[in-house]
């Protein structure tokens, strides 16, 4: 289950790539690696500083498939895609908290103190964007807008405090996710209200 989710938030993360690329006018190659590097950016960064070499998406090349899939379908289907939008989006933030869990449990088994732990969550779970926004030329969303960033490290840091607990390893992922994803949905509620009230 978790991998199937894994696999669909990079899916979501690269979609997002790719749509950044079609607004930037990018060619096709250009959109592809966007969208490569928004998908599995975040979790390459992670492994490196872990010293888990080669990075986790090049021992299992299904990532890198997934994200060259995301590319394709916006050079495709990118009309369809962005008249649900707001379905993308659920994806996005469940996507998000997945990585922000599952990046401070990898942090976690490398023997990382709480902070580097939940530091290496929110890489895995933004690092991506922040690359993708870099190569455009634009400042980092997580630096001045929405709740990502926030939303991921309250993530990872409620897996550390749950696994001081002892709770199982599922449990814990579970419920980090979703702290992480809860958070990011009522900001995107919160935003989506603002907008209709404007």
């Amino acid at each position: 289950m978790f991998f199937a989710l894994d696999i669909a938030g990079t899916f979501v993360f690269a979609l997002s790539g790719a749509f950044k690329g079609v607004r930037e006018g990018l060619d096709w190659l250009g959109i592809s690696v966007l969208a490569v590097l928004t998908g599995v950016g975040g979790g390459i960064v992670r492994d490196v500083l872990l010293g888990y070499t080669p990075p986790a998406v090049f021992r299992d090349e299904r990532y890198l498939a997934v994200c060259l899939t995301g590319a394709l379908a916006v050079l495709l289907f990118g009309r369809t895609i962005s008249r649900t939008w707001n379905r993308v989006m659920l994806a996005d933030a469940l996507g998000l908290g997945l990585f922000a869990a599952m990046g401070a449990a990898k942090g976690a088994t490398f023997g990382l103190g709480p902070l580097g732990t939940i530091f290496v969550g929110g890489l895995s779970a933004v690092g991506g964007g922040v690359i993708r926004d870099v190569l455009v030329g634009e400042r980092p969303a997580i630096l001045y807008k929405g709740f990502y960033a926030t939303a991921a490290l309250a993530g990872s840091a409620t897996l550390v405090v749950l696994t001081w607990s002892g709770m199982a390893v599922a449990p814990r992922l579970a419920i980090a996710a979703s702290v992480a994803t809860t958070l990011r949905l009522l900001e995107l509620a919160r935003n989506a209200r603002l907008a209709q009230e404007a």
